[in-house]
């Protein structure tokens, strides 16, 4: 009997052992572990990992770095080493004088103004960072020009190249075309980046006043603004051909026009109703509106892409006055959409179109309506007054960081 007791033990320590042997993986014997599972300590396989994300941008277009901020090779420290050589310069297109005021930033001061073609609107740097190209519009006469300025002397560096009314310009993410927005006539025309000689053009017809561009993050599609028709085009930038317009709810004068930093909504500064609207880029449906200031105009990201700048220009329609309700709003676009911050121009003015500077401590906009230049401090909302010449708009500060120019005042990424 005691026997009998002690076999049974036995069998029942045998399958005991047996049932723990296969919960822990088995013996050593290598054929009986499992490689189904990659967490399985001792069985040689990689843990699992979230693959990261990856961007397929359209060809020849430099790659996305990082699918949540687009704008992640712009900071501070991401100046290129041919750029950093640059002069240090403020280039400032006085509109109603046909001239560049040329500042420098060291010193508040400007250091020269040369003459250029007839009504020059934005300073564009090229997709390579080469060449900053002042876009002299003429306003529909036949007469439009680009001016070349090389930035490492900060001087012209050659003869106007005729273009049709090039109010503004932008360069394919790929940098096979520079894209002259040739507001008066609703197209706009490719060229070749660096001779300007037309590529194609793309008519807008239902477009009035395309303005101010923007690129998805992938460099699929281009969405330019509508000033005197309210609304917004989108075009195929594979196949060159419009897909589609929205009109905006509100209607209004849309000026300038940003991406979030990972791609997914659209900021469009409206001017009449003073403020930003919200737009989903993929279906192209409108999703809000963000009221800032009066006048709503330009859009710039901080250094760090913590926050979009908007300026507006202190007045809700074209033509002025000077001494308008001009401000800053600052508006923290990654955490609810709110104003966290508003600085009031001194005694008024219109600040308008500009950017930040390549540390991030001062953004500069042209005062419109105001013959002045503003340099703001960005920690403290402080302004430097710049007196310019006739008008000043689109002034572009240089150097930047960045891999290539997108255009507009220096649209980098």
């Amino acid at each position: 009997m005691t026997n009998l007791r002690v076999f049974r033990w036995a069998v029942v320590a045998l399958i005991v052992f047996g049932v723990v042997v296969v919960a822990c993986g088995g013996t050593d014997d290598p054929t009986s572990r499992s490689v189904s599972n990659p967490l399985v300590r001792g069985n040689g396989a990689t843990p699992a990992t979230t693959p990261p994300v990856v961007i397929k941008t359209v060809p020849g277009m430099p790659p996305v770095v990082d699918p949540t901020n687009l704008y992640s090779e712009t900071t501070a420290t991401k100046v290129l080493d041919f750029v950093r050589d640059d002069l240090p310069r403020v280039y400032v297109p006085n509109r109603a004088e046909n001239t560049v005021s040329v500042i420098d930033p060291n010193t508040m001061q400007v250091i020269d103004k040369f003459p250029v073609g007839i009504n020059p609107q934005h300073i564009v740097p090229s997709w390579d960072m080469k060449t900053l190209w002042v876009t002299n519009t003429a306003e529909g006469r036949t007469d439009g020009s680009l001016t070349p300025i090389d930035p490492q002397t900060g001087k012209r560096s050659g003869p106007d190249v005729p273009v049709d009314d090039p109010y503004n310009m932008y360069f394919s993410p790929d940098g096979k075309s520079a894209i002259v927005v040739a507001e008066a006539y609703k197209r706009l025309d490719f060229r070749d980046p660096k001779t300007m000689a037309l590529q194609k053009s793309v008519e807008t017809p239902n477009c009035g006043g395309v303005n101010h561009g923007e690129f998805a993050i992938d460099g699929t599609w281009a969405i330019f603004t509508c000033e005197f028709a309210g609304a917004l085009v989108k075009i195929d930038m594979t196949t060159g051909q419009v897909v589609s317009y929205l009109q905006l709810t509100g209607g209004g004068m849309p000026q300038d026009i940003r991406l979030s930093p990972d791609g997914t909504m659209l900021y469009v500064a409206e001017m009449v109703r003073s403020g930003v609207y919200l737009v989903d880029p993929v279906t192209f449906t409108e999703k809000g509106f963000i009221p800032t200031g009066t006048g709503a105009h330009g859009l710039y990201p901080s250094r760090d892409a913590s926050v979009l700048y908007v300026a507006n220009r202190g007045s809700t329609r074209i033509g002025g006055p000077p001494n308008g309700q001009g401000s800053v709003s600052v508006l923290d676009w990654r955490n609810g959409n709110k104003i966290v911050a508003t600085w009031p121009t001194p005694g008024g003015g219109s600040p308008d179109m500009g950017g930040v500077s390549a540390d991030g401590t001062k953004l500069w906009l042209a005062g419109r309506y105001d013959n002045e230049v503003y340099a703001i401090d960005t920690r403290t909302g402080e302004y430097a007054v710049i007196p310019v010449g006739r008008e000043p708009h689109g002034l572009a500060v240089w150097p930047q960081p960045g891999r290539y120019s997108l255009g507009h005042t220096a649209n980098m990424r």
